[in-house]
């Protein structure tokens, strides 16, 4: 069997959501689900293999298994032919997801937790887990058109190559099709991150969009003859970046996006394109890292 899906569990709505999406997942995908709980323990040491649960905190694991049957309870009723299993863990969720993250074939999670500033539009395990995961991170948000396409925001760099195979990959699992949009301006050539066109550039626009037109073609072609049966459209669009993918995101299932592309700051391990689709999308988003380029 595939390595599992796993999902993040807190109890939030936010989350049951979520292990109703990574059961779907999982049932495309012929993999099991992983329920995962991280417990912190704020105000306590608790050593590493010690025992899980502390006397002292009474009710505590009723409470967190109440959690986990609840959530168990939604994937089945989503994927009653995935095979469950569940995992309480000591440790600070942002770590304990990583952790799961390197034997993962693919981390869910919601957009927003319990956690104390509930009124953030994403959670900061979203975030760190998108810029950090061992694996593709799909955060649940948005209402997704369950007819809709996959959605690729293409770029042509190195580090979004995996993101391409990822798309093509869901594609073809959900039998839908692959609309693969390349947003451009004149900001600078290849200014994935730009925010838009400048009024006093002058550049030969015809030669730029052939240009980025050839990155398009060039970037898809060798991913749409592995997989002939996936129909991929694709749009090449002048406009701003990250407004274009948003608003495409409105007709989508899903948007895949890599965790950084070209231009910005090389040091940043998230990208603003990225940051941006996970804090506005209006469908689930799965973020991507480039591999060892991006370690």
């Amino acid at each position: 069997m595939a390595n599992p899906v796993v999902v993040g569990v807190d109890g939030s709505p936010s989350s049951l959501h979520a292990v109703e999406v990574a059961a779907r997942e999982a049932g495309l995908r012929g993999a099991g689900l992983r329920l995962v709980h991280a417990f912190g323990w704020p105000s306590m040491h608790v050593p590493p293999g010690g025992p899980p649960w502390n006397p002292a905190a009474a009710g505590v694991r009723e409470l967190v298994d109440g959690t986990l049957i609840k959530a168990e309870q939604r994937a089945r009723r989503a994927a009653p032919q995935v095979e469950i299993t569940r995992e309480v863990s000591v440790g600070e969720p942002l770590m304990v997801l990583e952790i799961e993250s390197r034997t993962a074939t693919l981390v869910v999670v919601g957009s927003r937790g319990l956690g104390a500033f509930g009124s953030l539009l994403l959670g900061s395990t979203a975030v760190h887990l998108a810029a950090h995961g061992r694996c593709p991170v799909l955060v649940v948000r948005g209402r997704p058109d369950p007819n809709g396409p996959v959605l690729l925001a293409v770029d042509g760099s190195p580090a979004g190559e995996k993101a391409v195979e990822f798309a093509f990959a869901e594609a073809s699992l959900r039998g839908v099709d692959l609309v693969t949009l390349h947003v451009w301006n004149t900001r600078s050539e290849r200014a994935y991150e730009g925010p838009g066109d400048p009024l006093n550039v002058v550049v030969n626009i015809e030669r730029l969009r052939d240009e980025e037109q050839r990155l398009l073609d060039d970037t898809l072609s060798p991913w749409q003859e592995r997989h002939p049966r996936v129909t991929v459209r694709r749009v090449l669009a002048r406009s701003r970046v990250r407004p274009a993918l948003i608003e495409a995101s409105r007709e989508a299932q899903l948007v895949v996006a890599g965790a950084r592309g070209r231009g910005g700051f090389t040091g940043l391990l998230l990208g603003s394109v990225s940051q941006a689709l996970l804090h506005h999308a209006h469908c689930p988003v799965a973020v991507v890292r480039g591999g060892k380029r991006e370690s």
